[in-house]
């Protein structure tokens, strides 16, 4: 496994009501972590949901019983680590967690295009930013592209081997 980073998976939002629930803004792909009992950090310590109510995007911790305590946690950000993520978020066939494809190779034919630094989302499309291969960028391509990690670019991930095998990716990587 790779370093246990914390990540962003929420931020608090403000009150709502008087009894201390609270607006959550999720910032992860797995809104099922979000249940009572379930343990994050943030900046202050830990915190404790009492519950969470999915339709209404709210949530209340335990020990916030009212709207003034309650208010000292707008724009707290919830983190998770790799291995909470593991435990709490399992995969379908195919799904990928974004800390196992950050660091890949990016991989068409038999060239190495880069490694995978980040991945962005735009509207509802995530992106692999790529950190060019220094070979190529002596050859004046430039020192980062985009992604668009869908079916028509990405054919297959090894996780095991850390590879991401493409396909029109350096036309796009020539384009940019």
């Amino acid at each position: 496994m790779k370093n246990n980073h914390k990540f962003t998976v929420a931020q608090i939002g403000k009150t709502v009501g008087l009894r201390g629930d609270l607006k959550l803004h999720l910032k992860t792909d797995f809104p099922q972590q979000f249940k009572k009992g379930a343990v994050f950090e943030t900046a202050r310590g830990t915190l404790i949901i009492e519950n969470y109510n999915p339709k209404r995007s709210t949530v209340k911790f335990v020990g916030y019983n009212n709207i003034e305590d309650a208010k000292a946690l707008t724009n707290t950000i919830l983190y998770s680590d790799e291995q909470q993520t593991r435990n709490n978020c399992p995969l379908k066939e195919g799904e990928h967690y974004w800390f196992d494809i950050i660091g890949a190779d990016i991989i068409e034919g038999d060239k190495v295009l880069g490694k995978v630094s980040d991945i962005q989302r735009m509207l509802d499309t995530d992106y692999l930013l790529i950190d060019t291969d220094s070979q190529l960028v002596s050859e004046g391509l430039p020192k980062s592209f985009l992604i668009p990690y869908i079916p028509r670019y990405i054919l297959s991930v090894d996780e095991k081997n850390s590879k991401i095998i493409t396909q029109d990716a350096l036309d796009i990587l020539e384009a940019s």
